[in-house]
């Protein structure tokens, strides 16, 4: 999966966990260079406290446009400091796994 934003990857991983309709990346897959934390915080009653970052690229900033939880609740502990994203961040598929093709497939019609 690959979150993206004003065509930069911000964050690259087969390994994200599905919560509530969101992939939520592994901390290592994000690429921070393209992130701000944010004051932002908001709670969930069984995930706990979410921070926010801001997301920045190309001189462009999408506010409190990913998420995390950095001290989670025991029912979430599973997705601690993984991001997730919404306010127009696209997350898609690689190509081989939406269709079951190589990345290199020739799709001729």
């Amino acid at each position: 999966m690959k979150a993206i934003w004003n065509n930069s990857v911000l964050a690259d991983s087969d390994q994200t966990i599905v919560i509530e309709g969101n992939h939520y990346f592994p901390p290592d897959s994000v690429n921070q260079e393209y992130f701000e934390r944010s004051d932002t915080h908001t709670f969930c009653p069984w995930k706990g406290e979410a921070s926010y970052y801001e997301v920045k690229v190309n001189g462009e900033v999408n506010k409190d446009a990913a998420w995390y939880y950095p001290d989670p609740k025991p029912a979430a502990k599973e997705i601690k400091d993984y991001v997730a994203f919404w306010h127009g961040v696209k997350i898609t598929e690689p190509r081989a796994v939406a269709t079951g093709l190589s990345d290199n497939a020739d799709l001729k019609k």
